[in-house]
C-alpha cells in the first residue's frame, strides 16, 4: 500500500510543494537554488526508497561526467537567459504596436500564467527537441543527453551546452515576446528545472492520467529507448500537449520501458566530459568508430 501512495504521490507533492516554498521565495527577493537543491535531495532519496530499476542507482562511471555538464549547463543557460531577453527587446518593440504583449494576462493569477508560460514555451521547444532527433546538426548535439547509460535525476543536467542554448532560447522566444512578467518567468524557470529532475528519476511511479498533461518519467523513459520508433516520441520537456496534437505521444500499457537504454548504432560515442564536448566536431569520426566496431 506504500509503495502505490508513493508511486501516486511523489510526482504531485514534489511539483507543488517546490511551486509553492518558490513563490515565497521569489515574494520575498530571495534566490530559488535552495529550493532546487532541495528537491534534487528529495528525488535522489526516493530513488533510492523506490527506485524503477534497481540497477539505474549503481554508478555507471558517469556522475563525474554528469556533475562536470551540471556545471556548464547552467552557466550556459544563465547566461542565455541574460542574453536573449536582451537580444529580443527589439523585436519585442517593433512587435508591441500589435498588442502581443497585451496579450499576457498580466493580472491573472500564477495558477493562470505559471500553465500559460508553460504551454506557449513548450510550443517551441517542442518542435527545437523534435528537430534535434531528425536533423544530423542539431543531433549531433543532443546526443550527447541520449548517451547516458542509465537515468537517474542528475541526467537532467547532460546536455552540449550548444543544445541548452537552442532549447532555452526556444523557450524564450515566446514568452519575451508576448511580454512574460519576470516573476513568472524564475517560476517557470524553476518548474522546468524540477521537472527535468522528476523526468529523469529512477523512481517508480504511477502518474495515471496526469501522463496526459506531463512528459514526466513514465513517458520519458521510452523516449531514452534504443528502439528508434520508441525513442522519437515524447519530445515534450515539461508538458506532453504538444506530442498528443502533433501524434508523437507514446504510452504502451503492456510492457514496461526498456532497462538498456543510449544511442543505437553509435558504440563509440565517447563517455567522457571532454570528449563528449568534442563530439559533434568529430561527428564522423564517431560514426566511422563504431561501423568499425560492428
Amino acid at each position: 500500500m506504500l509503495d502505490k501512495l508513493v508511486s501516486w504521490l511523489f510526482f504531485p507533492v514534489v511539483l507543488i510543494v517546490s511551486l509553492i516554498a518558490g513563490n515565497q521565495v521569489v515574494e520575498r527577493g530571495g534566490n530559488t537554488a535552495p529550493i532546487l537543491f532541495g528537491s534534487a535531495v528529495v528525488v535522489f532519496l526516493f530513488e533510492r526508497i523506490q527506485p524503477n530499476w534497481p540497477s539505474w542507482n549503481r554508478s555507471h562511471r558517469d556522475v563525474l561526467v554528469d556533475i562536470r555538464h551540471a556545471i556548464s549547463v547552467t552557466i550556459a543557460s544563465q547566461a542565455t537567459l541574460f542574453v536573449v531577453p536582451k537580444l529580443l527587446a527589439p523585436v519585442a518593440t517593433l512587435v508591441e504596436p500589435f498588442g502581443t504583449a497585451a496579450l499576457w494576462p498580466k493580472d491573472a493569477s500564477l495558477l493562470l500564467q505559471l500553465p500559460l508560460a508553460l504551454v506557449a514555451a513548450e510550443l517551441f521547444q517542442y518542435w527545437s527537441h523534435r528537430l534535434s532527433h531528425t536533423w544530423e546538426p542539431f543531433w549531433r548535439l543532443h546526443a550527447t543527453h541520449h548517451s547516458a547509460p542509465r537515468l537517474y535525476f542528475f541526467n537532467a543536467a547532460r546536455f552540449h551546452p550548444l543544445d541548452i542554448v537552442i532549447d532555452t532560447t526556444a523557450g524564450l522566444i515566446p514568452l519575451t515576446l508576448l511580454g512574460t512578467p519576470p516573476k513568472v518567468m524564475i517560476l517557470f524557470a524553476l518548474a522546468t528545472a524540477v521537472l527535468g529532475y522528476l523526468q529523469h528519476s529512477n523512481v517508480k511511479v504511477a502518474l495515471g492520467p496526469l501522463n496526459y498533461l506531463f512528459s514526466m518519467a513514465e513517458l520519458h523513459r521510452w523516449h531514452h529507448a534504443k528502439n528508434l520508433d520508441e525513442a522519437n516520441t515524447n519530445y515534450g520537456s515539461n508538458l506532453i500537449l504538444w506530442d498528443l496534437v502533433f501524434g508523437t505521444f507514446f504510452w504502451p500499457r503492456d510492457r514496461r520501458p526498456p532497462e538498456s537504454i543510449g544511442i543505437p548504432d553509435l558504440e563509440a560515442f565517447p563517455q567522457t566530459y571532454w570528449g563528449q564536448l568534442a563530439s559533434p566536431f568529430r561527428w564522423r569520426q564517431i560514426q566511422a568508430e563504431s561501423r568499425a566496431r560492428g
